[in-house]
């Protein structure tokens, strides 16, 4: 493992989070806080929006000056909530999605950067919950229903993001459609799979917007370049960050599709979400910090007058 790296990027759902579990582990806690401690730079990567990953990311501790990668990257904010960048999907290209997803079903949802009313804007609630009941809950109070969904620019507030969900043929196909529209040339399209539940979400965003090029403006603004970064992640869309990193990790869970783009690729397999993965990278190059910390030869201060306050 390179021993220069000084920014890593993880993935949230699938990779830092177990399966079956909104906890996040012991030792992955540790292990974020202790490279944080050795001056490792940590950044979340998510698909989620920044209000919906905040009660996940709060169980860690981690300085309120983290930077988080949010809506895919959209959105890129430090922890307590202040803005760095934000890109907003056009309110004419969100009208057109609406009709042009429409025939595949009524699970369409919008995303606006909001926090004093609700952010996410459905058309179906029934819909939606027969697909994604869980997250449905877990959302309800931040959800509007608005019919048609179109009515949900009435007031020309641009969207961060679109999302589609639905059974992997239905999202592939759809996303396949988008493809041969003139409206490809406006939006940024990245899916996440979950063979087993048979679950594809299909994020829309602004053109340009992943969390790979989130990911290069975070490390250019630290004076990184890519080969001091890492990303681990373990879904389709994580590829872009995977991609830009110098060094990029996938995790043991990630599907067939995404296990030989890793092989092709020459990226480095962890273990699993469910056997720590997140903690197992990060150990080693958590040493390799101290190590170089503990080395370095002692810095007498000078006197300069100037006094901390």
């Amino acid at each position: 493992m390179p021993s220069n790296l000084r920014l890593v990027a993880i993935d949230i759902d699938g990779t830092l989070l177990p399966t079956s579990s909104t906890t996040i582990s012991q030792r992955n806690c540790r292990a974020l806080l202790d490279a944080q401690a050795a001056g490792i730079h940590i950044a979340i990567a998510t698909g989620r929006r920044h209000r919906y990953a905040e009660p996940v990311l709060e169980q860690v501790g981690l300085s309120p000056r983290t930077v988080m990668i949010s809506s895919n990257g959209s959105v890129m904010r430090h922890f307590d909530g202040e803005l760095i960048q934000r890109n907003l999907l056009s309110v004419v290209t969100a009208r057109a999605l609406c009709a042009a997803l429409r025939p595949f079903g009524q699970t369409m949802v919008f995303t606006f950067d909001r926090y004093d009313r609700p952010s996410l804007v459905v058309e179906s609630m029934t819909s939606l919950q027969r697909k994604i009941g869980v997250w449905v809950e877990s959302n309800r109070p931040d959800m509007l229903e608005i019919a048609p969904l179109e009515r949900a620019f009435d007031q020309d507030e641009a969207p961060i993001q679109g999302m589609l969900c639905g059974d992997i043929a239905l999202v592939r196909a759809a996303q396949q459609a988008l493809e041969n529209m003139d409206l490809a040339a406006d939006i940024a399209m990245h899916r996440t799979e979950y063979a087993e539940r048979d679950l594809c979400i299909l994020d829309l965003l602004p053109p340009h917007c992943s969390k790979g090029h989130a990911l290069e403006d975070y490390a250019r603004s630290l004076g990184l370049g890519a080969a001091e970064v890492m990303a681990i992640g373990d879904n389709f869309n994580d590829q872009a960050m995977l991609e830009f990193a110098g060094s990029a990790v996938v995790m043991a869970n990630a599907g067939t599709e995404m296990q030989a783009l890793a092989s092709r690729h020459g990226w480095a397999v962890t273990l699993s979400n469910d056997e720590d993965g997140v903690a197992a990278t990060l150990e080693p190059l958590i040493r390799s910090a101290q190590m170089v910390t503990t080395l370095a030869p002692e810095v007498v201060p000078v006197e300069t007058g100037i006094q901390d306050r």
